[in-house]
């Protein structure tokens, strides 16, 4: 069975509290990835995805001047690069997430999508 550290994205996207929605977004579609990693020094302190930017953008507000702060999740939950990848599908549709932090102690080491955990999957019945 694959696990998270075989499918995972090593390199994950990171961005501060007080960068802005714009400036966010900007770095997640040159990457072409779905979320953002926002960091206090090595703290995880959240994650911004696609669908936040999605919110934020029907709301109104002025994108240059929000930050990533106002519209992320605080404390994600985060997962081990041990973990299967059943494991971790069944947390993301338990939760309703499309992506998960994958730490190793309080070290983030990547990023896991729902793609890539349905993408091992599919692989191991090819």
């Amino acid at each position: 069975m694959a696990t998270l550290k075989d499918v995972m994205s090593g390199k994950a996207f990171t961005v501060t509290a007080d960068t802005s929605m714009v400036e966010a977004a900007k770095g997640m579609a040159k990457g072409r990835l779905g979320s953002a990693l926002i960091m206090q020094g090595s703290w995880l302190a959240g994650i911004v995805t696609e669908r936040d930017m999605l919110r934020a953008a029907a709301s109104g507000e002025d994108l240059n001047a929000t930050k990533v702060k106002d519209w992320m999740t605080s404390d994600p939950i985060t997962v081990s690069p041990d973990m299967d990848t059943e494991e971790a599908a069944a947390v993301m549709f338990t939760n309703g997430f499309r992506h998960l932090p994958v730490t190793k102690g309080n070290e983030v080491v990547g990023v896991v999508s729902l793609r890539d955990v349905l993408s091992a999957r599919i692989r191991r019945r090819s």
